[in-house]
């Protein structure tokens, strides 16, 4: 009998999950609230459904209950996610999991309280709606609880996704009186109808993890260090593969897979796959955020695949269908993608991939430029503003030689800068 799998999120980025699946053999029925959506024209079955709606999602799938459910890079509606494997009794992640996952105060709460994270974090609700004095109460209750027990700099961003969307890096208590102010309407045109949490920011280097829930099992598929714009957006514009190749690296690895495996046995994953951000400083690992979903930004289809021999969506739908897979890595090359963070400004030189010039022993892996002369950019401040502009990746012997290789490409763009 042919499979049947369910994908819940049906973007542009859940293209590659469902080509995996259909070379399998798996009729694919994605559902997504946008009629648009890329992945819906891609499957074999696209039903127009919004996903938020769980109720709506289970009525539509319960006409022909599918084997399994994929997810592409997806935010706040993993829950649903979950929802269908708990109603009709799949494996994968349940709904509680997902809530765990995507709402950052209970994750927050949940590890905390096992030990795993360590820091001071409060919820902040949403201003909408509330008369002034509430507010100014909330507000007034914040500052004085942030001043006697947060250290600073301090995380305040949306309680529900995000992709950099929203969030406020603040270093006093002054600039957390300002952006509360934004919040509550004081500088825009209504107060902020969403919860947000206010965090401290954990000092550290920043990375990513792309792993998966072997049933109960923890499987780390790769370690990767972000590059990062500086405060306040904290946009990550590239990636490094750690390899493994040398002790330190080795120790690292080997420090977040023990870390993470305690983390996955809190949250009670399993049969999934997942990403996780993380703050690593010396042997301290503290997880930022983690999602039961693979990660996007051309990583888990592209940059994974081709630092370790794993394709994650492949590997779990074939594990899904009884097929034979893995996810353990079978090579460890030292590679870094790299997104086109340009300064903001009208574009007038693009250069082509045969005018690099690379140094010598840096290879060109891949080159996919969707900028052309004359585009207005945008200062980069979220992964939406620079995401849709493409990616290069090149292989070295040594990050800093990447680095320094990926900067003399970008500098090879022309962009007339505003205000010039």
């Amino acid at each position: 009998m042919r499979k049947k799998a369910a994908l819940i999120g049906a973007g542009e980025e859940s293209l590659h999950t469902i080509k995996k699946a259909q070379e399998l053999g798996v009729f694919v029925t994605a559902l997504d609230g946008n009629p648009e959506a890329a992945g819906l024209k891609a499957a074999d079955e696209g039903l127009a459904v919004d996903i938020s709606r769980e109720d709506e999602v289970l009525k539509a799938l319960g006409r022909e209950i599918p084997d399994f459910v994929i997810t592409g890079p997806i935010g706040r509606y993993l829950t649903t996610a979950g929802a269908v494997n708990d109603a009709f009794r799949l494996r994968g992640i349940s709904r509680q999991s997902a809530v765990w996952c995507t709402d950052k105060y209970l994750f927050h709460e949940k590890l905390h309280a096992a030990g795993l994270r360590d820091c001071c974090c409060e919820r902040v609700p949403a201003f909408c709606g509330k008369e002034s004095s509430e507010v100014r109460q909330i507000v007034d209750n914040l500052i004085k609880k942030a001043e006697e027990e947060f250290s600073f700099p301090v995380i305040l961003k949306p309680r529900y996704g995000s992709g950099s969307r929203g969030i406020f890096f603040l270093n006093s208590v002054a600039e957390l009186r300002a952006a509360l102010e934004e919040l509550t309407g004081g500088k825009v045109s209504a107060a902020s109808d969403e919860d947000y949490v206010l965090e401290e920011a954990v000092p550290g280097v920043e990375y990513g993890v792309d792993a998966a829930m072997d049933g109960k099992k923890y499987c780390q598929i790769l370690l990767r260090r972000k590059l990062l714009t500086p405060p306040p957006a904290r946009q990550a514009v590239g990636y490094f593969s750690v390899t493994g190749r040398e002790e330190r690296e080795a120790r690292l690895i080997s420090l977040v897979r023990d870390y993470l495996e305690r983390v996955m046995a809190v949250l009670e994953l399993q049969d999934c796959l997942l990403h996780a951000d993380l703050m690593i400083s010396g042997e301290r690992i503290f997880v930022i955020e983690l999602s039961a979903r693979p990660s996007g930004h051309h990583l888990h289809d592209l940059f994974t695949p081709m630092v370790t021999g794993v394709d994650m969506a492949e590997a779990y739908i074939r594990s899904q269908c009884g097929l034979p897979y893995t996810y353990e890595p079978t090579e460890a090359r030292r590679l870094l993608i790299r997104y086109f963070a340009l300064p903001a400004g009208v574009v007038k030189t693009v250069p082509g991939k045969e005018e690099l010039a690379l140094p010598t022993g840096i290879r060109l892996c891949a080159w996919d430029c969707e900028i052309r002369p004359g585009d207005r950019l945008e200062r980069v401040t979220t992964g939406h503003s620079v995401m849709g502009r493409g990616y290069f990746i090149l292989e070295g012997d040594t990050d800093e030689e990447m680095e320094a290789a990926a900067d003399g490409v970008l500098g090879r763009f022309e962009v007339e800068q505003h205000g010039r």
